[in-house]
């Protein structure tokens, strides 16, 4: 393998390690959150450096599926949790 080859490896694997770490660092809270939408149950988790925007996140991952169109996205978003559980990393 060419020098150059090797070192356009070594430094893409250093930029993807550095976006890695950087979207990964200040994300202290861990929350699942188990949503309920027109008789479906929906559960997912999400990583956030705040738990509002963790149970956001995982409200809005929870939602997709049980969804179909925009105006059942903003309902399910706005629907209160069933169940709601936070950790802090």
């Amino acid at each position: 393998m060419k020098r150059s080859t090797l070192y356009a490896v070594a430094l893409v694997a250093a930029v993807a390690a550095l976006f890695f770490y950087l979207t990964t660092a200040r994300a202290t809270q861990t929350c699942r959150v188990c949503v309920e939408f027109r008789g479906r149950t929906n559960c997912a988790s999400a990583r956030a450096g705040s738990v509002k925007d963790a149970v956001a996140g995982a409200q809005q991952t929870a939602c997709g599926p049980l969804t179909a169109g925009m105006d059942d996205r903003i309902a399910c978003d706005n629907t209160a949790p069933i169940s709601s559980e936070c950790q802090t990393r």
